[in-house]
């Protein structure tokens, strides 16, 4: 698999990178901040609550406004370990899906532990954050996919019925991978969710959406994205349900003003391929970010599933100052989204300038361990 290349990156350009990195992870998390507290309400339980526009605002969820969930856990933990991947290459190993396992199974001691064992020093910066063990209603696939030290494969999948979006939610990351070729980028996203997500619909999601937002990341237009994401699924057995979604959103587009039943007819039965239509759609026909998340969260589905992937989407795509800055204001954790993706960012562009065979920083492996 191929790595960012140091000497491409101008000035403009890392600058540009970065603000689109810190987009894609804010993204991630007020879409997902958005929807929680909706996310087992139907839609006329969520108009009798906040009005007959539905929700327009961040409410209130496990105690406070602008609270994530395991999504944004597990988008954030998905960072670290491609960040990991990048470091330990200075070492002759050179397996990303590992790293990423081991990222995944940190977040799973989040869930399990009452905080961070400053003793565990593999552990990183990130896992030492306290906020990120709260359990926020993960789902039973992620628990038993990260339950145990097995790896799920492509050959031998985790959870081989799931065809739920919770693989996709975390599968932001890989796209901003762009110094690699979008075909690797669709095969390690699709390699990790198969750690939880066994069913073709579960994992080929994650991939489409991990390549959309790698041509968003690299300045492409979102229906341009979503061509290039159905080029590359067209090979992939299995792929007929999500290209069809695909197909679907960007047919949607044309058929009118948007509204709460044409989000819901795209969204099918909930499962990834789905959800995956519903952020295209809401995506492409949002007037600005904020319209885009509140159409994303205004239904009878997961609203925070949709929320999340249809703000990894916006934020690619138009940089971290598209986001509504009200709710960033609010956001839980913006702090450590902020520095990771800053950290993220810094890996990718400047990564020979951190580690290597001339020498590394000290800081920066303590950051991320190659452990």
């Amino acid at each position: 698999m191929g790595a960012t290349a140091g000497a491409v990156w101008g000035r403009s350009e890392q600058q540009d990178f970065r603000s689109r990195v810190r987009g894609t992870l804010l993204g991630v998390a007020v879409g997902d901040a958005l929807g929680a507290p909706v996310d087992d309400m139907s839609l006329a339980e969520i108009r009798q609550a906040y009005g007959t526009e539905g929700l327009l605002d961040l409410g209130l969820g496990y105690g406070r406004r602008g609270a994530v969930t395991h999504r944004t856990q597990l988008t954030l933990f998905s960072v670290d370990g491609l960040i990991r991947a990048q470091v330990r290459r200075d070492t002759g190993a050179w397996h990303p899906p590992t790293d990423l396992h081991r990222a995944y199974l940190r977040w799973a001691a989040t869930q399990r532990d009452w905080g961070p064992d400053e003793r565990r020093k593999e552990n990183g910066w990130l896992a030492l954050e306290e906020w990120l063990y709260a359990r926020r209603d993960p789902s039973r696939s992620l628990l038993i996919g990260f339950g145990d030290e097995m790896m799920g494969t492509l050959e031998a999948p985790k959870n081989l019925g799931e065809a739920g979006p919770e693989a996709a939610a975390r599968s932001a990351p890989f796209g901003l991978l762009v110094g690699w070729e979008p075909q690797l980028v669709a095969q390690l996203a699709i390699e990790c969710a198969a750690q939880t997500h066994g069913h073709p619909v579960g994992y080929l999601s994650a991939g489409a959406y991990a390549v959309i937002v790698h041509a968003l990341a690299c300045g492409e237009s979102l229906d341009g994205a979503v061509q290039r994401a159905l080029a590359l699924l067209a090979a992939r057995p299995g792929h007929q349900p999500v290209s069809d979604a695909l197909q679907h959103a960007l047919g949607a587009v044309r058929q009118g003003i948007p509204t709460p039943a044409r989000v819901e007819d795209l969204m099918g039965e909930g499962t990834a391929d789905g959800l995956l239509a519903v952020a295209v759609y809401c995506a492409l026909v949002g007037e600005d970010v904020r319209h885009g998340l509140c159409l994303a969260v205004n239904h009878d589905g997961p609203s925070g599933a949709t929320g999340a992937l249809t703000g990894g989407l916006l934020g690619a795509l138009h940089g971290e100052t598209a986001l509504p800055p009200a709710w960033l204001a609010e956001l839980e954790g913006r702090p450590t989204i902020l520095e990771l993706a800053d950290d993220f960012a810094m890996e990718m562009t400047q990564g020979p300038a951190l580690h290597g065979p001339a020498g590394s920083s000290p800081g920066w492996l303590a950051r991320y361990p190659r452990g």
